[in-house]
Parts: C-alpha cells; structure tokens; sequence
C-alpha cells in the first residue's frame, strides 16, 4: 500500500510542474484530501483545463447545471466560461475545497457536503436541467454508489430533455442505469492526469 501510493505521487510529480500555478493553496489542500482519502477523490490529479472544457461543452444549451464533485473548481471555471448566464448549483463534499469555490465564485451556489444527502434541491429545479458529475463512482463506497445513482436515474427520467455527462477512467460506462436510460460514450481527453473519457446518460 505504502509503495504503491509514493509511486502514484511521484507519477503526479511527473505531471505537475512545482510552480505557483500548479502548487497554490487549493491544489496542495486537494493533494491532501487525496493522501488521506483516495477512494474519495477518485483521481491523483484536478481535472486538466481540456477535460474541463470537453466536460462543458453542452452547458450552453441549459440554463440551469448541477455540478457533482467540484473540487478544486477547474470543471466549474468551464462552465462558468461556457455558459455566464446560467444557474449553477456545485456539490463538494469537502468543507474547506467548498469555502474557497464559494469565496472565489460568489454568483454560484456552492453545496458542500454529500449529493445524495442533500438531493432535495432537485426538486425545485426547472424541466430542462444539466447535470455535470466528477464523482468517482467505480471507488465510492456502495452506501453511497446506490442512493447517489437512484436519485440521478430518477431525475433524467422525470424529463427527456435532461441529461448528465460523466467522466470515467475506465473503458466501461461509468454506473449501471435503468433500461429507460441509455449511456453515449462522446471522446477521451488524453491531456488528462490519467487519460478520462466523457459519457453522457439520457432518455432514449
């Protein structure tokens, strides 16, 4: 375990140049919610700029997005970037990565604590929503896993104009869906720490 988790942080040092821009605040304290819960975080580096983008990119067809996982902000900076106008409610379950998306974005509504905890706010959202997701299924706990893809299932079938885009690290679809939902596997981003592919999950 020791050996297998000092090789994982020096492949990330491969990939991250010790600069102020890689290494500020936010990124170290992510390196050490990784240390200290990998499982959790789902991955040894932020998301990369490019994965990022391809992750926003259908965000300006909606005007209200739920982001799931946001970390250290980088998918929210894309959103932000490709839709200005539009609503976005992110979740994190980290407090401290929670307060300083807050403080660095204020017109957004920062969530911070568990999704399937506080999925509620789901209900009161419009018909045609987006819902953009970090969130590591393969490695989540299974009391996690179930309730957090119920209530995702639940809600792209309320409304056929809805839908969600995930990114994975495996080559199979990122969690197991009704047969009413069908997953569309859109690219892989190779400049990603590792290689991510995007999927989006939708009615039909």
């Amino acid at each position: 375990m020791l050996l297998s988790r000092c090789v994982q942080i020096w492949t990330l040092s491969l990939f991250w140049p010790v600069d102020a821009v890689a290494f500020n605040s936010v990124n170290i304290h992510f390196i050490k919610h990784w240390l200290k819960n990998p499982a959790a975080v789902g991955a040894i580096a932020p998301s990369s700029p490019y994965l990022a983008r391809a992750m926003a990119q259908p965000a300006d067809q909606f005007d209200t997005i739920i982001e799931l996982g946001a970390g250290t902000g980088v998918i929210t900076d894309a959103l932000i970037e490709r839709n200005p106008s539009a609503r976005l409610i992110a979740f994190e379950l980290d407090p401290a990565l929670a307060g300083k998306l807050a403080a660095r974005h204020p017109g957004i509504e920062v969530v911070a604590g568990s999704f399937h905890e506080q999925a509620q706010i789901l209900d009161s959202l419009p018909e045609r929503a987006l819902i953009v997701s970090a969130l590591p299924f393969r490695s989540l706990p299974k009391e996690v896993i179930h309730p957090t893809t119920v209530i995702l299932a639940r809600f792209l079938m309320q409304n056929v104009a809805r839908s969600l885009v995930q990114f994975t690290y495996q080559p199979r679809t990122p969690f197991d869906v009704p047969t009413s939902l069908t997953w569309r596997w859109r690219r892989v981003i190779w400049r990603n720490t590792p290689p991510a592919g995007v999927w989006e999950l939708r009615q039909g």
